[in-house]
C-alpha cells in the first residue's frame, strides 16, 4: 500500500518510536481487512520496535485495528485504513503511543492528566475529509496523556450501515460514551472546555489580571496572524484574542493563489500562520470569543462570552466571516442531519444519495461539480437568473449527465421526517410556482457573512455588517482598526486579508507613537527609526 517512497519517510520517523508497539488487528474475512492487514505488515516491517498480533476482543468492530504501548493500558484504535487526509494521523499516533512527545502546551497536558472520570470516544470522519484530523490526533493525543481516555476513529465510509443507523450526516461527529458530544473541527482545547466544566471560569480569571496591551488583534485568521507579526516586531506588547485560531482558512481545502506558495490545503496554512506568530512575543489567548468593545478614553476594553476582559492601547478587529446560511424552514432543524456547508467534509456520507446545492458562485457551482462524482443526482439552485460562476466552472458543470440545474429559484423550506432531510421546495420566481424536490442533503453555499453582531452600537458598520474602514483601516472609533474579511474592503481573499492586517499593524503603531506618551513605544519607535 505504501510505495518506496513513503516507506523510507515513515521508518525514518519510527526510529523516533521509544516504548515496543503491538498493532493489534481485529480482521474479519473482508476485502478492506486484507487491504488493512497489508497496511499494518508493512509498517510493522519498519521497525523493530513493532509488531502485528491478530485478535478479536468482544466489542470491537471489524475490521480494525489498535496500537498499544506493550505492558500499558496507552493505545488508540482505528476502525478505519487511515490514509488520505488520516495518514498524518496514523504516523502521529504511533509516535505518540510509542512515547515520542506530544506537542501540546504544559498547561494543557496537566489539564488532561487531571481530568476525573472514564471517557469512550468514538469520532466519525471521512478520508476525504480536512477538519477531521485535527480531533483524531486531539483525542488520540489525550488518551495517551489519560489512559482513562479510550477513543476510537472511525471511517464512515467502512461502517456505513452504523453511520446510517446512527444518522450521522456530517463529518467530523464525536460521541462520548455512547452520547453525541460534539462536530466540526475541534481543538484539543475546545474539548477540554467541554470536558473540564470549570476550565472557562479559570482561564476568563487568568486572561483578566492581563496587563494593558499595546496592541490587541481580536481574530486568528490571515488578517489577524499579519496584524499580530507586524505589531509584535515593532518591539510593542501585542496580544491576539481568537475563537478559534486559524478562522476561516481552517475550512478550506485547496489554496491555489497565495503568491510564492503554489498549492497547500487550508489546514496547513493555518498551522504555518500560527507557527510563524509564535515565532513572536505574541500572547496568545485561543478558544476566547470576544462579545463586547468598550472605548475608555485612552484604552479600549474587549470583553468575552467567557467573562474574561482585557484591555489595550490600539485594537485591530479580524474576527472574519462564516457560512450565510439560507435562514428558512427547517435549515437549522437539519443542521447536520442532512444539511451542511461542507462538500469535501461532508460529501462522501451522500454517497449514491440525492442532494442539492444552493448557490450559483464560485464555490457552490465547484461543490456540485464534487459531489457529482459521489452522489446519485444533484441538484443546483441558483436565485438569480443566470449562474455566477466562472464560465470554465459552468461548462464544467452543464457537462455533467447526473446534474440539474435551476435559475431563477428562492429556496422557501428544506423538508425532513423529524430525524433528516427528505426534501426541498423552491419557488419559481418567473411563474411565481412552487416546486418540491426529493432529496437526501442540502448543502449552502450562498456566501459569508461577517462576524460583527458583537460590534452593534461601537463602530460603524455598512448595510451588509461589514466594519466600515478608510485607506489605512481606521474604524469609526479612534485606535480601533480593521482588517481581512470582516470589513468593506472588496475581493475576499486570504492575500488581500493578509495585507490588510499588516496595514492595520503599521496603523496601530503610528496612532500610538502620534498619541501616547509611553516610554516603551517612544523607544521602540526610535529603534525603528535608526533601522529602517
Amino acid at each position: 500500500m505504501l510505495d518506496a517512497s513513503l516507506k523510507t519517510q515513515l521508518k525514518a520517523y519510527l526510529e523516533k518510536v521509544v516504548h515496543p508497539l503491538e498493532l493489534v488487528a481485529a480482521l474479519d474475512d473482508s476485502a478492506k481487512a486484507r487491504e488493512m492487514k497489508e497496511l499494518l505488515l508493512e509498517i510493522a516491517e519498519l521497525s523493530d520496535k513493532i509488531s502485528l498480533v491478530e485478535r478479536i476482543d468482544a466489542g470491537v468492530r471489524t475490521p480494525s485495528f489498535s496500537i498499544n504501548r506493550a505492558g500499558t493500558e496507552i493505545g488508540v484504535r482505528f476502525a478505519a485504513i487511515p490514509m488520505g487526509h488520516e495518514f498524518t494521523s496514523l504516523v502521529l499516533a504511533l509516535l505518540q503511543v510509542g512515547g515520542h512527545t506530544i506537542k501540546f502546551d504544559e498547561a494543557v497536558i496537566e489539564q488532561i492528566r487531571n481530568l476525573e472520570g472514564d471517557f469512550e470516544f468514538e469520532t466519525f470522519m471521512s478520508l476525504t475529509c480536512h477538519n477531521c484530523p485535527d480531533v483524531v490526533q486531539a483525542l488520540n493525543a489525550m488518551s495517551v496523556i489519560n489512559p482513562r481516555i479510550k477513543v476510537t476513529t472511525i471511517d464512515g465510509g467502512l461502517f456505513a450501515k452504523e453511520v446510517e443507523e446512527r444518522q450521522i450526516l456530517a463529518v467530523p461527529m464525536m460521541f462520548l460514551n455512547g452520547q453525541h458530544f460534539g462536530q466540526g473541527r475541534t481543538s484539543v482545547e475546545e474539548i477540554l472546555a467541554k470536558l473540564d466544566t470549570n476550565a472557562g471560569m479559570r482561564q476568563a480569571a487568568e486572561i483578566s489580571k492581563k496587563d494593558v496591551f499595546d496592541v490587541l488583534v481580536v481574530g486568528g485568521g490571515p488578517a489577524g496572524a499579519a496584524a499580530a507579526i507586524y505589531a509584535a516586531r515593532k518591539g510593542i506588547r501585542t496580544g491576539v484574542l481568537a475563537e478559534r485560531f486559524g478562522g476561516q482558512v481552517l475550512d478550506t481545502l485547496a489554496i491555489e493563489n497565495f503568491i510564492s506558495v503554489k498549492e497547500t490545503e487550508g489546514p496547513k496554512f493555518a498551522v504555518a500562520l500560527e507557527q510563524h506568530v509564535k515565532e513572536y512575543d505574541v500572547d496568545i489567548m485561543n478558544t476566547q470569543r470576544a462579545s463586547k468593545l468598550v472605548p475608555l478614553g485612552k484604552v479600549v476594553e474587549v470583553q468575552t462570552a467567557s467573562g474574561a476582559v482585557l484591555k489595550a492601547k490600539s485594537v485591530i478587529l479580524a474576527t472574519g466571516a462564516r457560512w450565510r446560511e439560507i435562514n428558512v424552514p427547517g435549515e437549522k432543524e437539519y443542521r447536520n442531519h442532512g444539511v451542511a456547508y461542507c462538500p469535501h467534509c461532508d460529501g462522501p456520507l451522500f454517497k449514491g444519495k440525492r442532494v442539492s446545492v444552493i448557490g450559483g458562485g464560485n464555490s457552490g457551482v465547484e461543490a456540485a461539480i464534487d459531489l457529482a462524482g459521489l452522489v446519485k443526482h444533484v441538484t443546483l439552485i441558483e436565485f438569480g437568473a443566470e449562474l455566477r460562476a466562472d464560465a470554465v466552472l459552468q461548462r464544467k458543470l452543464r457537462s455533467l449527465p447526473n446534474v440539474t440545474v435551476i435559475t431563477s429559484a428562492q429556496t422557501t423550506e428544506i423538508h425532513g421526517d423529524g430525524k433528516i432531510v427528505n426534501g426541498l421546495s423552491y419557488t419559481d420566481r418567473n411563474t411565481n410556482v412552487s416546486h418540491k424536490v426529493e432529496l437526501e442533503g442540502v448543502f449552502v453555499q450562498i456566501g459569508l457573512v461577517p462576524n460583527t453582531e458583537w460590534l452593534k452600537g461601537t463602530v460603524a458598520l455598512s448595510r451588509h455588517g461589514e466594519i466600515e474602514v478608510d485607506a489605512r483601516g481606521q474604524t469609526s472609533l479612534p485606535g480601533v482598526f480593521a482588517a481581512g474579511d470582516v470589513t468593506t474592503v472588496p475581493y475576499k481573499q486570504i492575500i488581500i486579508a493578509t495585507g490588510e492586517g499588516a496595514k492595520a499593524a503599521l496603523s496601530a503603531f503610528d496612532h500610538l507613537i502620534r498619541s501616547d506618551d509611553d516610554e516603551a513605544v517612544a523607544e521602540s519607535a526610535g529603534k525603528q527609526a535608526l533601522t529602517a
